[in-house]
C-alpha cells in the first residue's frame, strides 16, 4: 500500500498522522501495533531478513502462509533489514528517529535502547515489552503458570494444573502497550516530552490477578481458591447439557435471573420448600454459590429433558444470561460474524478471501475496517524513500550489501 493511500484512508482516525515503528514478534507487541494501526497510526513493522521467529507460526494456510502472522499484522507496512549489521541498524535507527515512536520486545539490544535513540530524537516515545520487570525472560504460558490460574482451572477432582489456550496476558499486555503509547502521545503534544515506557508481561498478569481479588483474597482471608469446574465463583453459573447432547452456559447474576431460571425449570415451589427446610436464603448470591451443587441437580433435569433448539427458544424469553457452547468453525459460519459490521471482506495474499475483524471499538458509528497484512519487505523501498529521502541508487546499494531486503 502506498503511503498516500494510507494517509487518505486514516485521515479522520483518532491517531491519524502518528508514525510508529514496530520491531517485535509473537503476540503482545504485534497486537499493540495492529491496534495503533486500526486507530489511524502509520505502523511500519521491521523484520530481520527471512522474517522474525513468528513469521511461519501455525496455523498456516494450505500454501504455508501463516494465518497467525497475517492476522496480527493487518494494516501495517513491512520493512526488512539486517538487524545484526551496522548498516542495517543505522537505517532502522534513522527510521525510528523519523517516526518518533518505537514499540518493541527486543530487550537488551543497546542500539535499540532508549538512551541511544533519544540522543537522535529527544521527544521519542520508546515502549518496550519485557517478560519480567527485572529483565528476566517470560512468555504468556510461563507467566500464567506462575500466577495461579492453572491451579484453579478445571474439574474439582483434578489434581494437575490445566492451562487455557487463550494467551490472555499477551493480549492484555498488548492493549496496555497501545494505551500507554496513546497516553504518551498526548503528553508529548502538551509538553513536548518523550517517554520511556516498559510493560512487563508478568506485571500485567500480577496486576490483573490483584485487581480481580485473586491475590488479595489469600492475603486478607487466608482462603485458598479451589477448582470449581464450570461454575462461576461467588454467584450462580453452570454448564448444562441438553437431551440431544448440546452444552449451554447459564449465568444468574441477579435475583431476577435466578427467579427466571427457577420458573423456566419448574423449580419455584421446590426451591421455596428447600429454602424453608434448610434455612437457605436463595436471594443471596453467595448462598446460591455455596449451594450450587444442590441447584445444579435441581435444574439439570429440565435441560436433560429438552432438545437444544427447545432450550434456546425458552431461554430467549427470559432475562437469563446464557450461550450455547460453539466451536470456532460454528462461530466463523454464524451470523455473529456474517452480519457483524466489525467484519469486512478481506483478501489476504497467500491465505485467501475471508471475513476479517477490524477494530472492536466503533468510532462515530463505524468500526475501522481490517486492512490486509503486507508481504514481508513489500514496503522497504517506499518507506526508505518517503521517510529518509533515499534515492533508488541509495536503496539498491543497501540491498546489494544485505543491509535491507525487499519483497
Amino acid at each position: 500500500m502506498q503511503a498516500g493511500a494510507r494517509v487518505l484512508e486514516t485521515a479522520g482516525a483518532p491517531l491519524a498522522g502518528v508514525r510508529v515503528i514496530e520491531i517485535a514478534s509473537f503476540v503482545a507487541v504485534p497486537l499493540a501495533g495492529m491496534t495503533l494501526a486500526q486507530l489511524g497510526c502509520d505502523v511500519v513493522r521491521i523484520d530481520p531478513v527471512g522474517g522474525a521467529a513468528d513469521y511461519r507460526r501455525w496455523p498456516v494456510a494450505d500454501g504455508g502462509e501463516s494465518i497467525y502472522w497475517t492476522g496480527l499484522n493487518k494494516g501495517k507496512r513491512s520493512v526488512v533489514a539486517d538487524l545484526r549489521s551496522p548498516d542495517g541498524q543505522r537505517v532502522v535507527q534513522r527510521l525510528i528517529a523519523d517516526s518518533g515512536v518505537l514499540v518493541t520486545n527486543m530487550a537488551g539490544r543497546q542500539w535499540l535502547s532508549y538512551d541511544v535513540l533519544a540522543g537522535m530524537r529527544p521527544d521519542l516515545i520508546h515502549l518496550e515489552v519485557l517478560g519480567r520487570a527485572d529483565g528476566g525472560t517470560a512468555v504468556d504460558y510461563t507467566v500464567n503458570a506462575g500466577v495461579g490460574f492453572p491451579l484453579v482451572t478445571g474439574p474439582a477432582d483434578h489434581a494437575a494444573p490445566i492451562n487455557h489456550v487463550l494467551p490472555a496476558w499477551d493480549i492484555a499486555c498488548g492493549l496496555h502497550a497501545a494505551l500507554a503509547v496513546a497516553a504518551a502521545l498526548r503528553r508529548r503534544d502538551r509538553t513536548g516530552a518523550g517517554s520511556r515506557i516498559s510493560v512487563a508481561l508478568d506485571d500485567v498478569a500480577l496486576g490483573t490477578a490483584s485487581a480481580l481479588g485473586f491475590l488479595t483474597e489469600p492475603m486478607v482471608t487466608g482462603a485458598r481458591r479451589e477448582r470449581i469446574g464450570n461454575a462461576v465463583y461467588g454467584t450462580y453459573g453452570q454448564s448444562y447439557t441438553s437431551g440431544d447432547g448440546q452444552a449451554f452456559m447459564i449465568v444468574a447474576l441477579t435475583d431476577r435471573h435466578f427467579r427466571d431460571l427457577a420458573e423456566l425449570t419448574g423449580s419455584t415451589k421446590v426451591l421455596a420448600a428447600l429454602a424453608e427446610a434448610r434455612g437457605i436464603d436463595f436471594s443471596d448470591e453467595g448462598q446460591r454459590y455455596l449451594h450450587r451443587e444442590l441447584l445444579t441437580g435441581l435444574f439439570g433435569g429440565w435441560f436433560a429433558e429438552h432438545t437444544a433448539d427447545r432450550i434456546e427458544a425458552a431461554l430467549a424469553q427470559t432475562s437469563l444470561l446464557w450461550e450455547r457452547y460453539r466451536s470456532f468453525a460454528e462461530v466463523a459460519a454464524g451470523e455473529r460474524v456474517r452480519d457483524n459490521p466489525m467484519f469486512t471482506e478481506l483478501h489476504q495474499a497467500g491465505v485467501g478471501d475471508y471475513l476479517a475483524a477490524g477494530l472492536p471499538a466503533s468510532i462515530d458509528g463505524a468500526h475501522p475496517p481490517a486492512v490486509a497484512a503486507p508481504a514481508l519487505g513489500a514496503d522497504t523501498a517506499d518507506v526508505l524513500a518517503d521517510r529518509l529521502g533515499m534515492t533508488p541508487e541509495d536503496i539498491d546499494r543497501l540491498r546489494q550489501s544485505g543491509a535491507v531486503a525487499t519483497e
